[in-house]
């Protein structure tokens, strides 16, 4: 967003973006805040079958501005290796609500930022991620289950910044053919999982549509 060099126009362009924005930023903020202590834990299943695009890749740029509607967003770059869901791209942008940090504007601290428990970002860091499909209004994007949905990749292992809670609880496969490295891997909870074989099963998932089919769902 171009501010205005004018003391008045700079005054004039803050209380357009406070005017506009806090109100949603209050109404996401405090579902931010209440999802973050009491989210509900997000299988394997759920990040896969309310994603609308799954990638793996390295986030190669981060910044972030105000829409036209003067809505505060953080835009994301990734570098794509695979595409797991969705069309198969070079790269994929998307912008999340919020901005990466608190903004002077006109000597006051504007801090419409992206509400906790909501993912962060930082450039050259490798990610595998659940992308939500983009919002009907504001054309936005997070992942699913907001910071279950990114998956890091560190030393050859993946890990939500829940620790990957959850992941593999009460979730039921009948598909054949898994590997003795995915069958252990089924058996962990709150722990890195190594990248590999995770990502060869949400492939297979995907590709040979084992939730459509029942071959893959939550038991409860």
């Amino acid at each position: 967003m171009k501010l205005s060099a004018s003391p008045r126009g700079s005054r004039d362009a803050l209380s357009r973006v406070l005017g506009r924005a806090l109100p949603l930023l209050a109404l996401l903020a405090g579902f931010g805040a209440a999802h973050a202590s009491s989210v509900t834990q997000s299988s394997l299943v759920d990040l896969i079958s309310e994603s609308d695009r799954i990638l793996v890749g390295t986030v190669t740029q981060v910044s972030d501005g105000f829409t036209e509607k003067n809505v505060p967003f953080t835009e994301v770059t990734i570098t794509v290796s695979e595409s797991l869901r969705g069309d198969a791209v070079p790269s994929y942008t998307f912008r999340q609500f919020g901005l990466k940090e608190p903004r002077e504007i006109d000597g006051r601290t504007y801090l419409g930022v992206s509400p906790e428990g909501w993912p962060t970002w930082n450039e050259r860091e490798s990610v595998m991620l659940f992308l939500t499909p983009p919002a009907r209004l504001t054309g936005l994007q997070t992942t699913v289950g907001l910071g279950q949905g990114k998956l890091s990749l560190r030393n050859g292992q993946l890990a939500s910044s829940a620790r990957n809670m959850g992941l593999f609880r009460d979730i039921e496969i009948t598909a054949s053919g898994l590997s003795r490295a995915q069958l252990e891997m089924l058996e962990t909870d709150g722990k890195a999982v190594d990248a590999n074989p995770f990502i060869s099963l949400v492939r297979r998932a995907v590709d040979e549509n084992w939730i459509e089919n029942g071959a893959m769902r939550n038991e409860n």
